[in-house]
């Protein structure tokens, strides 16, 4: 894909469209989680859940596919800025990794002895956009490596707008009742 066909703002607007499976896959994980732990409440040796409540079986999965269908729909509907397809491995990768990395902060924070909804800011806003790309490195290289070394706009992009848009997208969920915290 090349991205110096398109001015700086385009080209942001194709990586967020790019990205937006993994973005939107942990909002999606919480309007369909709640039900079914994936560590059926048990301890780690440390005496701390293993992940806790709100990581859900429901929630990996709603989220997984919602964000896939999120990365179909921007297949279908806004196809002329995206050059290369995004095939459904790569929605599958952006989504689930995404979740993936929710899910390892968590086991992490609990470790902590970090409870629930408890901040921890730089991990909270990247661990999601890390394990996705790394998902994706790991088992779609070539695409990957095809547009997030075009230029620096990519990685600008996710670095610098990705804590603007995990707050953001928190807040509103904060607001409408979903999250019971506003981060």
């Amino acid at each position: 894909m090349n991205l110096e066909s398109y001015s700086i703002l385009e080209s942001m607007f194709v990586v967020l469209l790019i990205m937006s499976p993994a973005y939107l896959a942990n909002t999606i994980a919480v309007l369909t989680g709640g039900k079914y732990p994936i560590d059926q409440g048990k301890l780690h040796s440390d005496g701390n859940r293993i992940l806790g409540d709100g990581k859900t079986w429901s929630g990996l999965i709603g989220g997984t596919i919602g964000g896939m269908l999120v990365g179909y729909g921007v297949i279908v509907f806004i196809h002329e800025y995206i050059m290369e397809s995004l095939d459904i491995s790569i929605l599958f990768l952006l989504s689930f990794g995404a979740l993936l990395g929710d899910i390892t902060a968590s086991f992490y924070k609990r470790r902590q002895n970090l409870q629930r909804g408890d901040k921890f800011p730089l991990l909270d806003m990247y661990d999601f956009i890390f394990m996705s790309l790394l998902l994706c490195f790991i088992f779609e290289r070539v695409w990957l490596l095809s547009w997030i070394l075009d230029g620096w706009v990519p990685l600008f992009t996710i670095l610098v707008l990705t804590p603007f848009l995990h707050r953001g997208v928190n807040i509103i969920g904060y607001k409408i009742g979903v999250k019971n915290e506003p981060w």
